[in-house]
């Protein structure tokens, strides 16, 4: 995936969940952030960003949609919109093992009260994908969530619910970095998420995590899928998380 005329800024600081503030061309400007994680290690007063302007202003406030940011001289993506279209190419790509058997056959598919990201459809069996992007990475320990989030427990409960009825599920972590060696659920952020994601884990949900390299050339940003990433989720015995 390839993202066109961006722009490189400041960052400044981070008025609310949705909205940067970032200094560009020696002004002050405000940038809508999708991404509804804490992003602390990342954005921190005076790192890079890259930013696109906005393809329509007559009903926002803001004229700039942050891209990604400069972590240790490489680039994170924090835009969680393009993460259902990079999964789209990991599937149509065949780089997925997993998925290697199935086709998209409808996006935003509504399963009991979720709406799961993916619906797949295969030659034996169809499959619902939820997919969560992650830009935790620490020495190499990719960790999501990076904050609680009680709509990731939900889709995780209701992907569990899908594999006891007969369909295949699984959880697709979309790394947005290319320093991920490991992944695992972060346990000491969101333990009720993590706890549930071992569960389903354990009861045959596919949990899948792949990592892109972030390429900048001056004016436009290339994402470009890396590699699969290990996955470590401790397991239960005697009925208890490890």
């Amino acid at each position: 995936m390839k993202i066109h005329n961006l722009i490189q800024g400041t960052f400044q600081e981070r008025p609310n969940r949705f909205t940067v503030r970032f200094e560009t061309d020696g002004k002050s400007e405000m940038a809508h952030l999708r991404d509804p994680g804490r992003l602390k290690e990342l954005l921190i007063p005076g790192v890079p960003l890259l930013l696109r302007p906005a393809r329509n202003t007559t009903h926002r406030k803001t004229k700039f949609d942050v891209m990604a940011v400069c972590k240790d001289r490489g680039w994170v993506l924090i835009n969680s919109g393009l993460h259902s279209d990079l999964a789209a190419e990991l599937i149509q790509a065949d780089l997925i093992g997993e998925f290697s058997s199935y086709k998209i056959k409808k996006r935003e598919y509504t399963y009991g009260k979720s709406r799961i990201d993916f619906f797949l459809s295969g030659v034996q069996d169809d499959m619902l994908l939820e997919v969560k992007g992650c830009t935790l990475v620490e020495k190499g320990l990719a960790r999501f969530p990076d904050a609680p989030t009680l709509r990731g427990k939900k889709h995780v409960e209701e992907l569990r619910m899908a594999k006891k009825e007969g369909l295949n599920a699984a959880v697709l972590f979309l790394i947005t970095r290319e320093d991920a060696l490991v992944f695992s659920p972060n346990w000491e952020m969101d333990l009720d998420f993590s706890t549930a994601l071992a569960q389903a884990y354990q009861e045959g949900v596919k949990v899948i995590a792949f990592s892109f390299k972030i390429l900048f050339d001056g004016y436009n940003l290339e994402i470009r899928p890396f590699r699969p990433v290990n996955i470590r989720i401790r397991v239960s015995v005697l009925g208890e998380i490890l």
